[in-house]
């Protein structure tokens, strides 16, 4: 059982402060209890606010829900993204460690909060624009290092845009929350060798 917090709200409060409370706890519940289970009766009851009260923030669950996912995936594009900046190293060091911190976030979150796998669920089938965005984005960048390592002679001359795509593809199972639950180990190389592979496909050819 979640205990209740002490999240009484002064009238004074702003907006953006009682949304953010919301989204707290919601993500609390779907940590603890999951996605299912967790209804907006839940999360008002524990903000000590009516059902009414959160619908002025958000017209559904699944609204809220999808500014949960947002926020989770906002983070780990921004972790990303700071690797892809880092100076003095690079492309292929740098997708390196891109896609081993992919997979270390997702697994972390599958292994420490099991339940959050059904927030992912009912994100891709109720949501799919937001899912859709965030792996968009995600290959922005993969796109982007491959293109700065393009420019600079590390990787063979290739369309970038189609690279990121193919890399993103490729990493899926080391990165997707259900897959990573409920595909057997057996059916997919160890994450390094996969990384080995994929930059051994990017790099310029040796001038003999």
């Amino acid at each position: 059982m979640i205990p209740a917090l002490d999240t009484r709200l002064a009238p004074e409060e702003a907006a953006p402060s009682t949304r953010c409370r919301i989204l707290q706890t919601a993500e609390r519940f779907f940590r603890e209890i999951g996605y299912q289970k967790t209804t907006v009766a839940d999360i008002a009851k524990t903000l000590r606010m009516s059902p009414a009260n959160v619908y002025r923030f958000f017209e559904s669950k699944k609204a809220i829900n999808e500014a949960v996912v947002g926020r989770l995936i906002a983070e780990a594009e921004a972790r990303i993204t700071v690797i892809a900046d880092r100076p003095g190293l690079g492309a292929a060091e740098r997708l390196r460690d891109i896609v081993t911190v992919m997979h270390r976030d997702a697994l972390e979150r599958c292994e420490t909060h099991p339940r959050m796998h059904e927030m992912i669920e009912a994100a891709m089938s109720e949501s799919w624009d937001v899912c859709r965005v965030h792996v968009d984005r995600i290959t922005n960048v993969l796109s982007r290092v491959v293109a700065e390592g393009v420019a600079r002679g590390e990787f063979a001359p290739q369309d970038p845009d189609v690279a990121g795509r193919c890399i993103h593809t490729a990493i899926l199972r080391f990165c997707h929350p259900l897959l990573i639950l409920k595909c057997p180990e057996d059916l997919a190389p160890e994450l390094d060798a996969m990384i080995a592979f994929i930059l051994a496909a990017l790099r310029a050819p040796r001038v003999v």
